[in-house]
């Protein structure tokens, strides 16, 4: 459920809708939004070369596109995919999803705060 970027997919709204649910960066297309499937991170020539899965593996990490990218999602949602892609080579997968599970629980059901709106996905609860 990580993106290459450092992107949490299980927070991410189009993963949290519904109707059509996105699967995720990485699995299959079906349902995903234009500009994930269109994105130049997970594309990037740089990442299929390279021997991992993630941009910190990347030898010009972090590149322009993911300074970019995170300074919008730090700038509007007050989330860093350079932190978490930091975290995840520091610690590892299982530690960093055990830091989002607790990051982004809901204080009042125990469900998921969409980082795109701050608000629960089950009961509504609004964060921010």
């Amino acid at each position: 459920m990580i993106a290459p970027c450092g992107m949490n997919c299980g927070i991410c709204r189009a993963y949290l809708r519904d109707k059509k649910k996105c699967p995720g960066c990485n699995e299959s297309n079906e349902n995903k939004p234009k500009y994930c499937t269109s994105c130049r991170i997970k594309n990037c020539e740089e990442l299929k070369e390279g021997s991992g899965n993630y941009c910190f593996s990347c030898k010009v990490f972090p590149c322009a596109r993911l300074k970019q990218l995170d300074k919008r999602y730090r700038t509007k949602y007050g989330m860093s995919m350079i932190d978490n892609l930091n975290i995840i080579k520091e610690t590892g997968i299982d530690s960093f999803m055990v830091l989002e599970f607790e990051k982004w629980a809901c204080e009042q059901c125990g469900d998921v705060i969409c980082v795109h709106t701050w608000k629960c996905n089950k009961c509504g609860y609004q964060v921010k």
